[in-house]
């Protein structure tokens, strides 16, 4: 019974993992802030023009985001729409 628990849990983690989407923002902005609780990151840009943009003023700067991949994303839109 062990055996066929610890099988399911590792089927489904396989099935998420390849299902899982690219992460489409190539850039992160580090926000310089003061006080004890420092700055924030915001990892929401396509393009490091969109990054240097957003702390252009504030203060801080732009970082490569760990979590791209460089894989294209499809979204739903991209299927087209259904005629009838």
């Amino acid at each position: 019974m062990q055996r066929i628990l610890v099988t399911m849990a590792f089927v489904a983690a396989v099935s998420l993992a390849e299902s899982a989407k690219a992460d489409p923002y190539r850039w992160c902005a580090v926000y310089s802030g003061g006080g004890a609780g420092g700055g924030g990151t915001n990892c929401y840009f396509m393009t490091i023009e969109q990054c240097r943009a957003a702390v252009s003023g504030v203060g801080g700067f732009c970082t490569p985001n760990n979590f791209y991949d460089g894989r294209p994303v499809a979204t739903p839109e991209d299927a087209g729409r259904r005629r009838r």
